[in-house]
């Protein structure tokens, strides 16, 4: 297992993937893409226990959407905390139009590891 400190984990929901990114603890923490999960709750469960081989202490969000607050529940019943966000909280960059799912579970990782998003 890995060090005492939380992980920061951002999700990109959508209907049929889920894409995923980490922000290790510490301020120079690497932060970086796991990939795209599907939205099932046996996929997302198979995917929750390998992270919790690898770290103690795991925080999750998302933005809401269409998708409700299926993954929260499910994420709360294992005994994790997740954030759900309102897409209009989420801070973003003067200009940044650009919008793709990797590129957003980054961004969500980054800003729940520096304290920066509210939940709703």
């Amino acid at each position: 297992m890995g060090d005492d400190s939380t992980v920061f984990v951002g999700f990109d929901v959508s209907k049929t993937k889920h894409a995923v990114a980490i922000a290790e603890p510490g301020r120079t923490g690497e932060v970086r893409y796991l990939g795209e999960i599907e939205t099932s709750p046996a996929a997302v469960e198979r995917f929750v226990r390998k992270l919790e081989k690898r770290h103690r202490r795991l925080h999750f969000c998302y933005e809401a959407g269409p998708t409700g607050y299926g993954l929260q529940r499910q994420l709360a019943a294992m005994g994790y905390k997740c954030e759900v966000l309102a897409p209009s909280c989420v801070p973003t960059r003067p200009g940044d139009r650009v919008k793709t799912n990797r590129r957003d579970a980054v961004t969500l990782a980054r800003l729940l590891r520096a304290g920066e998003l509210t939940g709703i």
